[in-house]
């Protein structure tokens, strides 16, 4: 496609002549013969550094919000990544024009809810394409991705498959880095949902009140909203906008959706949901409270798309339990639990553990850590939640990154020395975990906690293989040849 084609309404200075793209990449090392590079300014780096290399790959054309001293076009812009949005929408032709795309933001429970609309929607005989943290789907097809929103060239690529392939509607994880970095520039959303909002990415965002705001970016590009009346910043975002909005809770009496007779198991939850449309009960094959509030801002978004009460119930009813959201691991001849998740926030933590405590009968044991180069201001908070809520902490690793994971750990300790809990430090996590199994007894649980789905640990910012059900399964099976 011509660069005069990619750039039609893109706000641009353009020096050069006109030629053909046949790829648009902000990544030097993905650069081939006939590609656009763009020229975007990252966290740690700014691409602009990159662009000789990039013209030395092949590059035929810049993005760049300054001139540079090459001998290629170049599109000068004010900003390259709201830029790069827009060209890359033209790349792909629009793929969402008349594709409803539904948002989901929040902390917490982003990807199960995700995963319970997609159920409910596919009940109802549609076919979905789902961009979250796990992977991409487009309807069964798993296509892999690295971050929960990915950069918007990706993303249009994704939408353009899920055109081609006759998607029929969008479900898509919405993160506060893709708001404030314009990775969904460009995007409006049928419906957007909220799940809650607690402390996180203070490390990139420095205040709770920026973190609230980015958030707030997305129902200002929604036509309706679906917010948790239980959650007190539902009000601060939608402050202002002049959207017609639905509530759902269990507290709050102004919830238009609301859930009672509440029964929570170890393998699931029932509840019965209240709405102006009737009555449904409701069972959820995922435990948990946090899972009530999930469930009911997925039906929420399906009510409003015009999906029945049955559907809707049918479609939670059948909703596959999400890769490391309260996941139960294999225990095969043992008469202990192991459960996965990847509660990473001081709230998160607190939900989890909350919710085994109803079910556990033996002792609860928790392994987990925290991330480094990350918020470190939670770390002593959500040792005093893990050590309150369990019976044993095994502090560890989690993703230390680049930090020194000692300091990570001492840190957490700060908190779990603030309660009379039994605990252990073990900062390598795999052997963490051999001793979290070694020393459960018949009832216990244990929660391994942080890591949820991923399949890798990154130490001093290089990710080694690290998945947490093999790793189970492994300890499990020496423990059975040793009986």
């Amino acid at each position: 496609m011509l660069i005069s084609q990619l750039t039609k309404d893109v706000e641009h200075r353009f020096i050069g002549d006109d030629a053909d793209i046949v790829s648009i990449e902000y990544d030097s090392r993905k650069v081939k013969s006939g590609s656009l590079f763009c020229c975007i300014n990252g966290t740690f780096q700014d691409g602009h550094r990159y662009a000789e290399n990039a013209v030395s790959s092949g590059a035929v054309a810049l993005l760049v919000e300054r001139e540079l001293p090459l001998p290629v076009p170049q599109i000068i812009v004010e900003n390259s990544r709201i830029a790069m949005a827009e060209i890359a929408a033209n790349f792909y032709s629009h793929p969402l024009k008349g594709i409803p795309v539904i948002g989901i933001t929040g902390t917490n429970g982003k990807t199960t809810t995700t995963y319970m609309i997609k159920s409910i929607l596919e009940e109802a005989g549609m076919k979905v394409g789902l961009i979250g943290t796990i992977r991409n789907l487009i309807g069964d097809r798993i296509i892999h991705t690295e971050r929960t929103t990915p950069e918007s060239v990706e993303l249009q690529r994704n939408f353009r498959m899920m055109r081609d392939e006759g998607v029929d509607i969008v479900v898509m994880e919405v993160s506060s880095h893709s708001l404030d970095q314009n990775r969904v520039h460009g995007i409006e959303y049928a419906v957007g949902g909220f799940t809650n909002l607690t402390q996180d990415h203070l490390d990139y965002h420095k205040t709770f009140e920026n973190y609230l705001e980015t958030k707030k970016l997305m129902f200002k590009r929604s036509k309706f909203a679906i917010v948790n009346a239980d959650d007190v910043h539902s009000d601060m975002l939608l402050d202002g906008l002049n959207l017609p909005a639905m509530r759902y809770g269990v507290r709050n009496d102004r919830a238009d959706i609301h859930a009672t007779n509440i029964e929570i198991c170890s393998a699931n939850v029932e509840f019965d949901m209240v709405c102006n449309m009737g009555i449904q009960h409701i069972t959820v094959p995922i435990p948990g409270l946090f899972n009530v509030f999930n469930a009911m801002l997925a039906a929420g978004v399906c009510l409003k798309l015009g999906i029945g009460l049955d559907k809707v119930g049918r479609g939670l009813a059948n909703v596959v339990g999400v890769s490391g959201r309260m996941e139960s691991l294999p225990t095969d001849g043992f008469d202990f639990s192991v459960i996965l998740d990847f509660a990473h926030t001081p709230d998160g933590l607190t939900n989890l553990l909350s919710s085994v405590r109803q079910f556990a009968k033996g002792r609860v044991i928790t392994v987990f850590g925290c991330g480094g180069d990350r918020d470190n201001t939670k770390r002593p908070i959500m040792g005093e939640i893990a050590a309150n809520l369990s019976d044993y902490v095994v502090i560890t690793s989690d993703n230390p990154r680049t930090e020194d994971p000692a300091r990570i750990i001492n840190m957490v300790i700060e908190g779990v020395q603030k309660t009379d809990c039994s605990h252990t430090t073990i900062e390598n996590r795999r052997e963490a975990i051999k001793f979290a199994l070694g020393i459960a007894k018949k009832d216990d649980i244990i929660v391994l906690a942080g890591k949820g789905h991923e399949y890798y640990q990154e130490i001093n910012g290089v990710k080694h293989p690290f998945d947490e059900k093999l790793i189970v399964a492994e300890f499990l099976e020496e423990m059975r040849e040793n009986a």
